[in-house]
C-alpha cells in the first residue's frame, strides 16, 4: 500500500458531514430530553437514581452540553460554503437562492418553535444565517479572525452586562413578554404554571398555548448566555473549512490530526469538567457576579476546543474501513437531520407530556439517557428504510420543494 496521501473525494466528504450530523443529532437529542422530562433534582420519580443521577447529570454537562449545537453550527456554514463552491450561477443568483432558503428554513423552524417545542434551533439558524451570506465574500482571514472574535465575545458582554444593566434589556423585556403570555392564558408565571401544565393536561392546545408563551422566554435566554454570536463565531469557522478545503487537506497529514486530536481531549476533556464541576454556578451567572464571569472566560476558552476534537476524532476513525461499516447506519440520520430532529420533539412530548404518556418528573439523567439510546437506534432504523425508497427526509422534501419553488421528486427512481 502506498504511504502517499490521496486526495479525499467529494463523496467521502459529504459522508463525513453526514456522520457528524447524526451524531450531532444524538447529543442534542441527550441534551434535550433532560428538559422534555421537566427534570428537577430535587423531585424524585420512578426511574431515578440519587448520586448516579448526579454523576451522570456531570458528565453530560462535561461531554455533551454546548458540543454537540457548537458541531452542527460548524457544518451549517460549512454546508454554505459547499453550496457556494458547487453552485454555477453568478453570486447574486446564488445569495438569493441560499436567501430563499433560509426564509423557508426559519418558516419550518418558526413552525417547530412556536407550535411543537419552544427549545428549536432552526430558526435561530436559519436567522444568524442571513449573516453569514451578508459575509461570504470577505477574506478567509478575516472570516475565521470575526469567528474566533465572535467566540470569544461572551466575555466582553459579560463585562458589560455587570457595568451596564440596560446591556442585557432585550433579555430583560423579552423575560417580562412572557410573564405577559402567562397571565394573558390565564397562569400565574413560567415557573409556577410551565410543569403543571404540560404533565397534567391532556389537550394538545393547552401544549401549544404554553409553547407559544415560552418562546419569548427562549430568545430572552438566547440573549442572555450570549448564544447568538457563539452559533455566528461557529458558523464563520465552518464556512471558511469550507471554502478552504481545509478538511481535505487536513487529512493528508493524519499523523499530525491524531497527534493534535490527543492532545486536545488530555487537555480539554478535564477543562470542561473543571468548567461544569466547579466553576457553573447559575445563581451566579444570572445575577451577574463575578463567579459568573470566570466561568463565561472558561466556557470561551474549552467548549469550542473540546467539540473540534471530537470532529477530528471522528474524523480519523471515519478512515478506517471497519469502523465506517459499523457507522454507515448513522449517515441516514444525518441525511434526514431535519425531520429526525422534529421527529425527536414529538417523541419527547408523548413520552413526558400529558396529551401522551405523562412521565414528566419520573426519568433521572440515566433514565433519558438510555431513552435516548433507545430513541436514536429507532430513528437509525427508521432513517434507513426510509432513504431506501426515497431521496429525502420528509422535511427535507417540503423544505426543498419551498426553496426551488416546485415540488421535487421524492421517490426513488426504479431500476
Amino acid at each position: 500500500m502506498s504511504n502517499n496521501p490521496t486526495p479525499l473525494s467529494s463523496r467521502e466528504r459529504i459522508d463525513y458531514m453526514d456522520l457528524l450530523r447524526g451524531i450531532a443529532i444524538f447529543g442534542i437529542l441527550i441534551a434535550n430530553l433532560r428538559w422534555f422530562s421537566l427534570y428537577s433534582p430535587q423531585v424524585s420519580g420512578w426511574f431515578t437514581f440519587g448520586e448516579i443521577d448526579r454523576i451522570v447529570h456531570l458528565l453530560q454537562g462535561v461531554f455533551i452540553e454546548s458540543k454537540f449545537y457548537t458541531i452542527f453550527s460548524i457544518l451549517f456554514g460549512w454546508g454554505i460554503a459547499l453550496q457556494i463552491n458547487r453552485s454555477k450561477k453568478d453570486d447574486a443568483s446564488t445569495a438569493a437562492f441560499l436567501r430563499r432558503r433560509l426564509w423557508f428554513m426559519m418558516l419550518l423552524g418558526g413552525l417547530h418553535m412556536f407550535f411543537i417545542w419552544e427549545g428549536d434551533i432552526v430558526f435561530l439558524y436559519g436567522l444568524v444565517g442571513f449573516v453569514l451570506v451578508a459575509l461570504r465574500n470577505y477574506s478567509n482571514r478575516t472570516l475565521l479572525t470575526t469567528g474566533i472574535l465572535l467566540l470569544l465575545s461572551p466575555v466582553l458582554l459579560y463585562l458589560l452586562k455587570m457595568s451596564w444593566p440596560w446591556v442585557n434589556y432585550p433579555s430583560d423585556y423579552l423575560y417580562s413578554l412572557g410573564e405577559k403570555v402567562y397571565q394573558h392564558f390565564g397562569w400565574i408565571d413560567q415557573d409556577t404554571s410551565r410543569t403543571g401544565v404540560l404533565s397534567e393536561s391532556t389537550t394538545i392546545m393547552s401544549n401549544i398555548k404554553i409553547t407559544l408563551a415560552d418562546a419569548p422566554y427562549r430568545f430572552a435566554y438566547l440573549f442572555a448566555v450570549s448564544r447568538i454570536p457563539k452559533v455566528l463565531g461557529a458558523m464563520l469557522i465552518g464556512f471558511y473549512i469550507g471554502r478552504t478545503n481545509l478538511y481535505s487537506e487536513m487529512m493528508k497529514h493524519k499523523k499530525v490530526v491524531f497527534r493534535a486530536t490527543i492532545v486536545g481531549l488530555i487537555v480539554f476533556v478535564p477543562l470542561n469538567y473543571w468548567l461544569e464541576g466547579v466553576l457553573k454556578n447559575d445563581t451566579a451567572y444570572y445575577q451577574r457576579q463575578i463567579e459568573g464571569l470566570y466561568y463565561t472566560i472558561a466556557d470561551s476558552l474549552v467548549v469550542f476546543p473540546l467539540a473540534l476534537a471530537y470532529m477530528t476524532s471522528l474524523a480519523l476513525l471515519f478512515e478506517k474501513k471497519w469502523i465506517q461499516t459499523i457507522l454507515n447506519p448513522v449517515l441516514a440520520v444525518g441525511k434526514t437531520a431535519f425531520s429526525n430532529y422534529v421527529f425527536q420533539s414529538i417523541i419527547g412530548i408523548i413520552l413526558f407530556y400529558g396529551v401522551g404518556f405523562g412521565l414528566a418528573q419520573q426519568f433521572g439523567p440515566l433514565a433519558w439517557t438510555i431513552t435516548a439510546v433507545i430513541i436514536f437506534g429507532f430513528q437509525i432504523i427508521l432513517s434507513n428504510l426510509w432513504l431506501k425508497y426515497f431521496r429525502f427526509g420528509p422535511l427535507e422534501w417540503i423544505w426543498r420543494s419551498l426553496t426551488y419553488r416546485k415540488i421535487q421528486p421524492l421517490k426513488l427512481a426504479k431500476d
